[in-house]
């Protein structure tokens, strides 16, 4: 039974993996016997990374490409096919986030959204897909949110990308899962991270936020790792296109 978590041996790319909740999966992966891939657009804060991991014994590579440059997606996934191994993991965790009212929400930062959020995940998911059909079993986990299912004032274009990621899921779900592949979703609840340090900075949202989660906090990133890994295993062999939410139980309560 305890091999159900044991990931010796498999290859596991992180989209967006040189920090925050994307460093914390290959961390967690690395830990649990995977041999992962740290991805970003900047060469040095990816080796960072990279060395980061090395340091405490774990295995870990570098796969420099923009995720959201689908000829950059699928030239990056050749070259980790071809140099490093297969890959039996891909976690599409590459994200950003914008805030302002959508009466005034900006055009290009609307197409900015959509591209890193969501055409992310199809071009990555998509290149990563032909290996995995082919060798008949893959493990596809895409970061979706807590606004895949809620929504707040500021954040529209956000809530309807991560929306998009859980119906993709599905979708990906529909098409591979009769080729072996397993794929389905972590929505994450409000994680201390470089992405909401100035939410966790603010106290007034920090209180709505202890008072609006059952749990009454918020989530540390190594809080993650565990629905990863389990998505990332033998133990969800039969769970397919299902979003697993890890946030505190704040989509429980009105």
């Amino acid at each position: 039974m305890k091999n159900l978590f044991d990931l010796t041996g498999r290859l596991a790319l992180i989209t967006g993996s040189s920090q925050g909740i994307g460093y914390a999966l290959a961390e967690g992966l690395a830990q649990y016997g995977a041999e992962v891939i740290i991805n970003g657009r900047t060469a040095e804060t990816v080796q960072r990374a990279v060395e980061s991991l090395r340091d405490q014994g774990l295995s870990a590579h570098a796969a420099v490409f923009d995720v959201t440059s689908k000829d950059a997606a699928a030239q990056g996934i050749a070259a980790i096919e071809a140099d490093i191994g297969p890959l039996d993991i891909l976690i599409n965790n590459a994200g950003m986030q914008f805030r302002t009212p959508l009466e005034h929400f900006p055009a290009d930062k609307w197409e900015l959204l959509l591209t890193t959020n969501i055409s992310s995940v199809f071009y990555v998911g998509q290149a990563a897909a032909q290996g995995m059909i082919a060798r008949g079993q893959g493990k596809i986990i895409n970061i979706a949110s807590v606004q895949s299912e809620l929504a707040r004032p500021g954040i529209a274009p956000y809530t309807a990308t991560k929306g998009a990621v859980r119906n993709l899921t599905r979708g990906m779900c529909a098409d591979w899962a009769k080729h072996g592949l397993q794929i389905n979703a972590i929505a994450p609840g409000y994680f201390k991270t470089p992405l909401n340090q100035a939410l966790v900075d603010n106290p007034e949202f920090s209180s709505w936020l202890e008072k609006r989660t059952p749990a009454g906090r918020w989530g540390n990133v190594e809080e993650l790792v565990g629905a990863a890994v389990f998505l990332s295993g033998r133990g969800s062999s039969f769970i397919n296109g299902h979003t697993l939410y890890v946030d505190g139980g704040i989509t429980t309560c009105l």
